[in-house]
């Protein structure tokens, strides 16, 4: 059975203070990660975590290549938000499940049903195909 998201889910993620893993955030400023992590940092008042290919910082936050680089006084992660497409992103969802990570966050277009259902068997949350730029209105944020 396809992945339905549970509004209820969408909004405690988005109004729990907590630590964001951006996977896919670099410093392009034309990609949709730049602007939306500034959204979930500074709009949201959650603490995010650039992790990129390269590791860069982006927005003054120390970057990292993977998860799994992600150090432990950085962790519990509550959501990985995921830029990146949808062939690739199975692995990340791992990665994440892999490290204790609370939820995953897939962004719109970002469609995975079988890594959405290894997440939730993990006991993860889920959102898959939005963005929640997109989604604050609905939440007055």
């Amino acid at each position: 059975m396809p992945h339905t998201n549970d509004p209820a889910v969408i909004e405690r993620l988005m109004r729990t203070k907590g630590r964001w893993a951006i996977v896919g955030l670099t410093t392009n400023e034309w990609r949709a990660a730049y602007d939306t992590s500034l959204f979930i940092r500074d709009r949201m008042g959650m603490e995010i975590i650039p992790v990129n290919l390269p590791g860069d910082a982006v927005h003054g936050e120390q970057g990292y290549r993977s998860l799994h680089d992600i150090p432990a006084e950085k962790h519990p992660i509550d959501v990985v938000d995921c830029f990146v497409n949808s062939q690739r992103v199975g692995a990340v969802v791992d990665e994440a499940i892999a490290v204790g990570a609370k939820a995953v966050w897939l962004q719109l277009g970002v469609i995975d049903e079988a890594a959405v259902a290894r997440a939730k068997a993990a006991g993860l949350d889920v959102v898959m195909d939005v963005c929640p730029a997109q989604q604050a209105w609905k939440y007055n944020l």
